[in-house]
């Protein structure tokens, strides 16, 4: 793990002046569909800032526009769900199902605790019967870690809520993809540190969950804190967010920006907006073509073409994308 105790106080530079040549996209291949920001948990490290009280949520409108999209393009390969709990948010179902029909790829991000709400304890069965593969947040292995950063209970629920999904076949199925998600803490104080080596981690975690619990799943993603929504909040709080800046910054790995996640996808918001990628749509950073214009999903329709986008937009956060082995979605990049 590399940490830093270093704080600095120079300019940061621009992410864009950082790159040898400007970040392009290459033929879009995933669509990242945020349902929208309610959600039964409010987790400290939330980017989305997701929580009960938000009502955010997919429109009719947006979901068959959507749907229509799903359809049209076969280039699609993978149609990636979050929220929020997307389990719990208007569209999740017709998504999937409109998605399946047409042979692509499924993800949910799931926060497993969903499970347990009145009401959608019918989602367990309903992923393995539509085959979808569940990445699911558990940013430790251990009980305190993890109720620190989520809430009280929840990683009780979390391991019965993998159980469950061993018992349907996930983890060892080939068909029943369950990857779990690592979250480092929040920093307090200028000791900052990269996330750990996945591959090590994961072993670890395996190790542990199915020496206790019995649990067992596929692959273990690391993923880095950007400093956006919460987590943005609380390091200006702790008058960190500077200083998080430059540590990002001064472990960026060149080697990690032809694999970086937003190359190949396009993000939407419950609005129907169109993002490079989660993190500048929670930023409100939209995408923009070659001619400035931002986009929707109608006019991606009314084009004809997912391929409007040109150069990525990028800011400072960026950095933890690209900093020691890289951060995405689905992991560490190299």
């Amino acid at each position: 793990m590399i940490q830093s105790k270093v704080i600095e106080h120079s300019a940061i530079t621009s992410f864009r002046k950082k790159l040898d040549s400007p970040l392009t996209k290459k033929p879009i291949t995933v669509l990242q569909i945020n349902l929208g920001k309610r959600c039964n948990l409010a987790c400290t490290h939330c980017h989305v800032e997701a929580s009960p009280k938000r009502t955010e949520e997919l429109s009719p409108e947006v979901c068959n526009q959507l749907i229509e999209l799903i359809h049209k393009f076969p280039q699609i390969q993978v149609v990636d769900l979050t929220g929020g709990a997307p389990e719990m948010l208007y569209g999740f179902k017709p998504l999937v199902e409109a998605a399946r029909s047409e042979g692509k790829q499924v993800i949910v991000r799931s926060n497993l605790t969903i499970y347990f709400e009145e009401g959608f304890g019918d989602i367990p069965d309903y992923c393995a019967r539509h085959h979808l593969r569940i990445v699911a947040s558990l940013p430790c292995y251990l009980e305190d870690n993890v109720d620190k950063m989520r809430g009280a209970g929840v990683y009780d629920a979390s391991i019965h809520a993998l159980q469950w999904l061993n018992r349907l076949g996930y983890g060892t199925d080939s068909n029943l993809m369950l990857d779990l998600v690592y979250n480092p803490q929040i920093p307090n104080s200028g000791k900052f540190s990269l996330t750990p080596n996945q591959v090590g981690l994961e072993h670890d975690y395996k190790v542990f969950l199915q020496d206790h619990f019995g649990v067992c799943f596929n692959n273990l993603f690391t993923i880095t804190n950007l400093p956006v929504g919460r987590t943005k909040f609380h390091l200006e709080h702790k008058k960190l967010y500077k200083p998080y800046l430059h540590f990002l910054e001064s472990h960026f790995n060149s080697g990690t920006v032809d694999h970086l996640m937003c190359r190949d996808e396009l993000s939407i918001d419950y609005l129907g907006h169109v993002y490079d990628c989660d993190f500048n749509q929670m930023a409100n950073l939209p995408a923009k073509t070659r001619e400035g214009e931002t986009l929707t999903v109608a006019k991606l329709l009314e084009a004809g073409t997912l391929d409007l986008i040109q150069e990525i937009q990028t800011a400072s956060y960026c950095y933890g994308c690209t900093a020691g082995c890289g951060s995405s979605c689905g992991g560490a990049l190299i």
